[in-house]
């Protein structure tokens, strides 16, 4: 008891010291030893990495799991060190939604049967979505955290230790600079009928305090060159976080491919259907307008009524593009669409397509569902209408 009471005593005087050399050096009336140039970049590059380290894990992790309350169970979950259960994905939720709903309406109708194919999609879709964030997960955030959690840890209890190593080295400093002042006024002014043993316990005392002062001085060496190897390395955080950098583009990238590949072919199942399902929006007059009532005999009147021109019209490929300049577009049923994709023209009766562009598209009767005809500026030609997002 008696031991422990001292070193309580002795700790309470070494923190007495350091919280009274701290607040002389903040007000300016204690010196205060300076790092070094390279050292002091070592430390801004630290609190720098950690810093942005910080923010791009909050928000990567914004990014997996838009939903807070979410982001807060799984945090509650890891930090009781229990298994996180599994989520259902917003795709996958959104699937059981439309299959749900295209059960109840009736899943031989058109719109049932369209319900069914999306949710299928959507299926996929949540299901790379799953992969994709236990992939970023493993390979992106647990390293970050890590990092963060333990090297940083680490940095930051060094770095302190380094600051009351510091403090103990100033606070030396300056009760040797007290006793060498005090040891100096004492051999100016002496004291004629106590000068011997005043000087004697002023020298011993300036001996006492450079003793000190080396120890203190030999402590804040070895803390500072372990403080340093620490922070050099960050250099090797800063390789092996490009690293999970890398691994976390690659994962991000066969997550979208993978949705690109599963919407494209969805697109290509509900573009033969897109005629007979919106049969009003983008195919032209379905009917020649009614003739004025003549004399004349039916025949003659259907032979000399105007008839749009038909894709069997378009098809020999010698002839497709001058035939394609002489098509008028109908007087109503064109539509404006937005390129989804590039498309590169087969032949002279296609039309080239460059993604997000602006063209003009119309049916003609008796044309293939899974083509329009589209204009850009004075050019025409057949386009395929699953790369096309029609507009108005």
């Amino acid at each position: 008891m008696d031991f422990n009471m001292k070193k309580l005593a002795s700790d309470a005087g070494i923190f007495f010291t350091r919280a009274v050399q701290f607040t002389e050096e903040k007000f300016g009336q204690a010196e205060k030893t300076e790092l070094d140039a390279h050292f002091e970049s070592l430390l801004a590059r630290a609190d720098s990495t950690k810093n942005w380290t910080e923010k791009i894990l909050r928000q990567t992790e914004v990014l997996l799991q838009p939903n807070p309350s979410a982001r807060v169970e799984e945090f509650l979950y890891e930090k009781l060190d229990r298994k996180v259960p599994s989520r259902v994905t917003n795709g996958e939720l959104l699937a059981q939604y439309m299959a749900e709903a295209a059960s109840e309406l009736g899943p031989t109708t058109p719109y049932g049967k369209t319900l069914i194919k999306v949710a299928e999609a959507e299926k996929h879709l949540g299901a790379a979505e799953r992969d994709f964030i236990h992939t970023a997960s493993i390979n992106f955030l647990t390293p970050l955290r890590n990092f963060l959690e333990g090297d940083w840890k680490t940095i930051s209890k060094e770095r302190r230790l380094l600051q009351n190593r510091r403090l103990d080295l100033d606070a030396s400093k300056a009760r040797l600079k007290k006793a060498k002042a005090a040891e100096a006024k004492a051999t100016t002014v002496p004291d004629f009928q106590e000068t011997r043993p005043r000087n004697y316990i002023l020298s011993a005392s300036a001996s006492a305090a450079e003793q000190e002062l080396r120890v203190a001085q030999t402590e804040f060496d070895r803390q500072a060159e372990v403080t340093r190897l620490l922070l050099e390395g960050i250099s090797s955080t800063h390789v092996n976080h490009l690293r999970c950098l890398h691994e976390f583009i690659e994962s991000q990238t066969t997550y979208y491919a993978q949705c690109y590949r599963h919407m494209l072919d969805l697109q290509k199942q509900l573009g033969s259907s897109q005629g007979a399902m919106f049969p009003g929006t983008f195919v032209g007059t379905a009917e020649p307008a009614s003739p004025p009532l003549s004399s004349t005999s039916p025949t003659t009147t259907a032979a000399t009524m105007p008839m749009g021109p038909s894709v069997a019209d378009l098809a020999p490929p010698g002839e497709a593009a001058l035939r394609l300049e002489e098509v008028a577009p109908p007087a109503s049923g064109t539509r404006k669409a937005r390129v989804l994709y590039d498309y590169e023209a087969s032949d002279s009766s296609e039309l080239a397509l460059l993604a997000d562009e602006l063209i003009t598209v119309y049916s003609l009767p008796g044309m293939d569902p899974d083509w329009l005809i589209g204009e850009r500026g004075n050019k025409k030609g057949k386009v395929p209408v699953t790369y096309l997002e029609l507009l108005s």
